[in-house]
């Protein structure tokens, strides 16, 4: 086979190669003619012209990066370290590839510095006791001023909140003060519920005297369930009155027997 035949071949292949890209349902090519955008194509076949047009890919599925640990100094100073995690997508390939240098990196330096920004503005207990509020508020942020580089910010939310020794022993502290004082206010509600119903049977025992003594036979027999118990049997004092009343009575004076 003549050498000429080789060559041929070979720059035909490479024109195929270099003009012939394939894309996936979740890419879409950028394409450079001589330095000029053409248009963002795919996905599918796509045919480019070898030497003059220029292709990068781009991932329209979502992306997520972590964000590194950012000391921040909350509005009631304390110091904390806070790393997040950001999801975004490309929603405009052409924004993405011209707009700025490194849609990707851009993206996550913003995000660093309006997560510092945004809870250096809120206090420790908002930030531990509302992320979701705060994980809002930062994908507005970031969403809005990364827009123009054709990227949506789908969700940011904050991964962990590492506290220092010292505020982890005080908010130990705080927690079981919180709840001493909860169980302390449930045992007073119980105390307080349990005297009214207390009152309300003395009430109904002072009306209907039976009700007194069936309680106390009732008594008599949770006592009598213990064998090595020594019961003693009260007399109520309502059996002791007719015998208290006899003894109380005046006693009748016998007639003098006549004289003599």
């Amino acid at each position: 086979m003549p050498i000429s035949m080789i060559l041929i071949g070979a720059l035909v292949l490479f024109i195929l190669s270099s003009s012939i890209r394939v894309l996936n349902e979740y890419e879409r090519g950028v394409i450079f003619r001589l330095g000029r955008i053409i248009a963002a194509k795919g996905p599918g076949l796509i045919l480019l012209i070898p030497i003059i047009d220029k292709m990068v890919k781009v991932s329209l599925r979502v992306e997520t990066r972590d964000v590194p640990p950012q000391d921040v100094i909350t509005k009631d100073n304390v110091s904390v370290q806070v790393s997040a995690v950001i999801y975004f997508r490309v929603i405009d390939p052409v924004k993405a590839i011209v707009g700025v240098e490194n849609y990707m990196f851009a993206s996550l330096q913003f995000a660093q510095t309006t997560l510092r920004s945004v809870l250096g503005q809120v206090e420790l207990d908002e930030l531990l006791a509302a992320r979701e509020k705060i994980n809002l508020q930062l994908q507005e942020i970031i969403d809005r001023h990364i827009e123009g580089w054709g990227v949506k910010v789908t969700n940011v939310e904050i991964k962990h909140v590492d506290l220092p020794q010292e505020m982890k022993r005080a908010w130990a502290k705080q927690s079981e003060a919180e709840r001493e004082r909860r169980a302390k206010i449930t045992h007073a509600e119980g105390e307080y519920q349990a005297s009214i119903k207390l009152a309300e049977a003395a009430h109904v025992m002072a009306v209907e005297p039976m009700a007194l003594q069936l309680r106390y036979l009732q008594t008599l027999t949770e006592i009598a369930t213990e064998k090595n118990s020594t019961i003693v049997f009260p007399i109520p004092i309502d059996i002791l009155t007719p015998l208290l009343s006899a003894v109380k009575a005046p006693v009748p004076q016998l007639p003098e027997p006549p004289k003599v």
